[in-house]
């Protein structure tokens, strides 16, 4: 075959191949699913609690779709929601995410907040992620309205962990969290939240936007039973594997690959039970950049994590 034709016909494949994958990764980012997950947590004797981690919602007004499924999750009557962040998209958002969380809402609930809760996202190209982190944050841009949206979520009875300790009794077991502030844009302060885990309390778990493992180290010392995360967007551009599952290239922070999300320990070759460790799940969150809107092998998600 003459060298020129060949290569029109090379570039004519590359290109189809290109758009459909581009095709599926938009439509894979609105496949929104629930992922079920059991964690034994509890001591002997505790009712199982039914937990709703929500992250990365990254919420435009436009977004209906997101919105109805979102909507429909107070049908699985929760017992608490824990959300971790990057509920924003645009200046308008904190309507379209509160109306969105609706019944939600009336859940004993704990938060914190991530770098798209303050600052707009801009247009970012997903596969830019996989280079090195120099550690410098697009702060340059509008901020969103952050305060409205911690005031609702407060308004509704939510406690906010920025930087701090809550407690809840939940089912008639008393929970003891602590939080941090955005790890992620350095806005964590460990020295706040730092100190050994309420024993008094049932159950004690950390949260945080970013599971960098500076605060992962120091919850899983400190004698959290959990830590919860989102941040990663479970890798968001995966390679498609076997189980369905796809396997992370990057985390977007100094977190493995293999812990993007889903349940697993911290450290990673921790045992449960053993001093000094703890389980983390990482959710792998609802949205993405509002200008790229595109997941591979990675589906958006929301948690409903069943402890017993």
């Amino acid at each position: 075959m003459p060298l020129i034709p060949f290569a029109r016909r090379t570039l004519a494949l590359g290109a189809i191949a290109g758009a459909g994958l581009t095709s599926y990764a938009a439509w894979e980012a609105r496949q929104y699913t629930l992922r079920r997950v059991t964690v034994p947590l509890l001591p002997p004797g505790h009712a199982p609690l039914k937990v709703l981690h929500l992250s990365d919602i990254h919420m435009a007004p436009d977004q209906r779709t997101k919105q109805e499924w979102l909507r429909g999750l107070a049908d699985l009557e929760p017992d608490l929601v824990i959300n971790t962040g990057d509920n924003l998209a645009h200046a308008r958002s904190v309507p379209a995410v509160t109306d969105a969380l609706g019944g939600l809402l009336d859940v004993p609930g704990v938060y914190v907040l991530g770098s798209n809760d303050y600052y707009s996202p801009g247009m970012r190209n997903p596969l830019l992620y996989l280079l090195p982190d120099t550690g410098k944050r697009n702060t340059r841009v509008p901020q969103l309205p952050w305060p409205d949206l911690k005031e609702r979520f407060s308004a509704a009875g939510w406690v906010d962990l920025t930087n701090g300790f809550g407690s809840l009794t939940v089912g008639g077991t008393s929970i003891a969290f602590a939080g941090v502030d955005d790890p992620h844009l350095g806005y964590d302060d460990l020295d706040r939240v730092a100190g050994p885990a309420d024993r008094a309390a049932d159950l004690r778990l950390g949260v945080t936007h970013a599971p960098y493992l500076r605060v992962l180290d120091q919850f899983a010392g400190d004698g959290y039973d959990a830590i919860i995360a989102g941040h990663t967007h479970g890798g968001q551009i995966c390679l498609p594997t076997f189980d369905g599952r796809g396997r992370a290239l990057t985390t977007n922070c100094d977190l493995d690959p293999a812990r993007a999300r889903g349940l697993h320990r911290h450290p990673a070759d921790s045992a449960p039970g053993e001093p000094g460790s703890s389980w983390l799940h990482v959710s792998a969150g609802l949205g993405t950049n509002p200008y790229v809107r595109i997941r591979v092998a990675c589906r958006p998600e929301a948690t409903l994590l069943t402890l017993i």
